[in-house]
């Protein structure tokens, strides 16, 4: 399957966002040792998945072809017991925006104040003319120090530097 997808540092939380549907995702990356893995464990709310992603243009994250196996929670335990990757967790919001679903991800633990929004898009044509909603701050799509394998294991203070270079300022969802 073939991924179509902006990413956004975001600007501002809505007000109403505590008010949509929400998730809680662990992602634990694997193989631990690499600097970018490209496998993913997900817990995602009470469904379980192995997942690799990979750009199909190796200078654009935006297109990305994604093969996903669905697991069992037992599964899922027993694969995490024997890997041990690097693990991220995130409340991902789905607030509408026009007719599409902003996944804003509010990260927890380590990476709390990190806040990043993902739209995801049918054709290459939607993507290349989506405009970057007010709320958004900047396009980071290609950013590969905020890609989920790269931040994975890290706290915001790791990312502290890049999160700068935008001005970004910490947001708490209150």
């Amino acid at each position: 399957m073939i991924e179509l997808e902006k990413t956004y540092l975001a600007k501002s939380i809505p007000e109403n966002l505590k008010d949509c549907k929400i998730k809680e995702i662990v992602d634990i990356y694997i193989p631990k040792e690499s600097d970018h893995p490209k496998l993913r464990l997900r817990k995602n709310g009470n469904k379980f998945e192995l997942t690799k992603k990979e750009p199909i243009v190796e200078s654009d994250a935006s297109n990305q072809n994604e093969q996903t196996i669905i697991l069992n929670e037992d599964e899922f335990n027993a694969l995490n017991q024997q890997v041990g990757g690097k693990m991220v967790r995130k409340l991902r919001y789905f607030y509408d925006y026009n007719g599409k679903t902003a996944e804003f991800d509010i990260f927890q633990d380590s990476l709390l104040g990190l806040v990043v929004v993902e739209f995801e898009f049918d054709t290459i044509e939607e993507k290349d003319n989506f405009q970057m909603p007010d709320f958004c701050l900047a396009d980071i799509t290609q950013e590969v120090f905020i890609a989920g394998g790269v931040i994975c294991g890290k706290t915001y203070e790791d990312i502290e530097n890049n999160l700068t270079k935008f001005e970004y300022n910490k947001l708490f969802l209150k």
